[in-house]
């Protein structure tokens, strides 16, 4: 599918010296289409937010989030495509259906793709692409607050789009975790439903305490969905019903870093951006910064993704008495991390084998050494099972 069909350009931008825009083949009023299969990074805008609850407006910042991108200076050789904004469709499916359309056809050619939203409930978009690829995905969310509810009857919006992922028939999500949810907005029936599912949380609280926490769940995405209201008000105004509290603009900067190195991940959402409470455009800044950690990132992938490299990797047996099982790890000599491998039941057609070697911390190994089973093994050999 040629996949012009679904863009509009964007207005021309001054192209400096030296700065990451130079490396960008971006499709401008003037120009053709971008040759996308000849680069490495794709980025895109989604004008959508018909289904945001709070933040009208969000549909409409992807101009400015570009003009401070392109004005960013970087030493790093790489290869981006600006394919131009897809625009609302006639209804909100219409737009979820271009979206997942182009998603298909860029990560099945390999490509990192990032989406400038647009709402959050855009991932679930994002989601179907795979789905089209008959792909089973990891999703991380960077969020203050858990979009999910236990009601099945809840209206969908940007606040419930994980009910529509999580229920959608055939399912191929595997695995789910939140990053930086905070207490105080989770309920306890939200909690309780991602415990019964065997998905992963971690609080705003746990992870400024230590922001590498998040690195092992980042490394194991396939979509990294970010709402930009996990940010504090103080450091990105730029949104609407934002918290006092939540990731400094630092720290965010950090997990796209940690995001864009992961061999595993192919696709970013970035959500909730509101150009019209952007005066100073700081808040654009913010985000084009993050796209500009990603992209770094992804160029400082060390390819140690263990799944058919093993024999690559040190290897270490932890026997674990109370289960009689080992325990098994592996760790990168490229890059120093972590994984562990996770037994599965064998089968001619088992859809989930690219699951079996969870990333994982040093900790996790220290602990193994001290008889104590790390959560990710529990959770990921009950799905397995």
């Amino acid at each position: 599918m040629e996949l012009d069909i679904f863009f509009s350009p964007i207005d021309d931008i001054n192209i400096e010296k030296e700065s990451i825009s130079e490396h960008f083949t971006s499709y401008f009023k003037d120009s053709s289409f971008p040759d996308w299969e000849s680069v490495d990074v794709v980025l895109f805008g989604v004008r959508e937010s018909r289904n945001s609850s709070f933040n009208k407006g969000c549909d409409n910042g992807q101009g400015r989030i570009r003009k401070a991108l392109y004005q960013l200076n970087s030493t790093t050789h790489c290869k981006v495509a600006d394919l131009g904004d897809i625009i609302q469709g006639n209804s909100v499916e219409d737009t979820y259906t271009a979206v997942s359309e182009v998603v298909k056809d860029l990560v099945s050619k390999g490509k990192f793709v990032i989406i400038l939203g647009g709402s959050q409930d855009l991932t679930y978009a994002n989601y179907l692409g795979y789905e089209k690829l008959e792909q089973t995905v990891n999703l991380v969310s960077i969020d203050n607050k858990i979009d999910i509810s236990a009601d099945e009857k809840t209206h969908f919006s940007c606040e419930s789009f994980l009910n529509k992922i999580v229920l959608h028939q055939p399912n191929y999500l595997f695995n789910f975790s939140q990053l930086g949810y905070q207490g105080y907005y989770a309920k306890k029936s939200q909690l309780k439903l991602l415990e019964d599912l065997y998905f992963e949380y971690l609080r705003l609280g746990e992870l400024q305490g230590n922001i590498s926490l998040s690195e092992p769940y980042l490394r194991n995405a396939d979509i990294l969905s970010v709402d930009l209201k996990a940010i504090r008000k103080s450091e990105f105004a730029s949104a609407n019903n934002l918290g006092p509290n939540g990731f400094f603009a630092n720290e965010i900067c950090q997990l796209m870093n940690y995001a864009g190195m992961s061999d595993k991940l192919s696709s970013v959402g970035i959500y909730e951006y509101n150009s019209e409470l952007d005066s100073d455009g700081l808040g654009a800044e913010l985000v084009a910064q993050m796209v500009f950690f990603l992209i770094k990132g992804y160029y400082l992938r060390k390819g140690d993704y263990p799944s058919a490299l093993k024999s690559d990797n040190i290897k270490y047996v932890v026997h674990h008495d109370e289960i009689d099982h080992n325990l098994i790890f592996y760790k990168s000599p490229k890059s120093d991390r972590w994984w562990l491998e996770v037994p599965y039941p064998p089968r001619n057609d088992f859809k989930f084998e690219r699951h079996h070697l969870v990333p994982c911390s040093y900790e996790d190994y220290q602990n193994a050494m001290n008889e104590n089973i790390p959560d990710i093994w529990w959770k990921t050999y009950r799905k397995l099972n």
